[in-house]
């Protein structure tokens, strides 16, 4: 259909000719109401950010002398980052007199390490820097 006829067609309806395939030849244009279509568009791309989940990485710090109430509540925060599906960084930190007795310190590092197994692998060993002891959990991919 010539130009000028799809023109004036469309205008006679009330709607716009867009055109959907500028680089098919002939191209290829349809009639309809542009502001609806672009607000539909906008509709899908917004519901599609909606269920999209970006991964972080989060951290939890314990202590050296931690208590068992304490560990607790710092194993279900790290368990709850892991099945969201983000990251974790474990962050064992000494204080004062305690860098004497590390053994103690990773003794409870690799306890919760152990105890988040099921929910997340280790990326690495745990590597000490100054008066920190840190670790990263990649969250593992299993039904929910």
């Amino acid at each position: 259909m010539p130009l000028d006829e799809a023109i004036s067609l469309a205008k006679e309806k009330g709607k716009d000719l867009v055109c959907v395939a500028p680089q098919a030849i002939p191209p290829v244009c349809r009639i309809l109401d542009y502001g609806k279509y672009r607000y539909e568009m906008s509709k899908k791309e917004k519901q599609g950010k909606v269920k999209h989940h970006t991964s972080k990485l989060k951290e939890v710090k314990i202590k050296a002398r931690i208590e068992e109430h304490d560990y607790q509540v710092k194993l279900r925060r790290a368990k709850k980052f892991l099945e969201r599906g983000d990251k974790l960084r474990l962050t064992l930190i000494f204080r004062g007199r305690e860098m004497i007795r590390q053994e103690h310190g990773r003794q409870i590092l690799s306890r919760m390490i152990e105890d988040l197994k099921e929910y997340g692998t280790l990326e690495h060993q745990p590597k000490m820097s100054g008066r920190r002891v840190g670790v990263v959990l990649s969250p593992t991919n299993r039904e929910r």
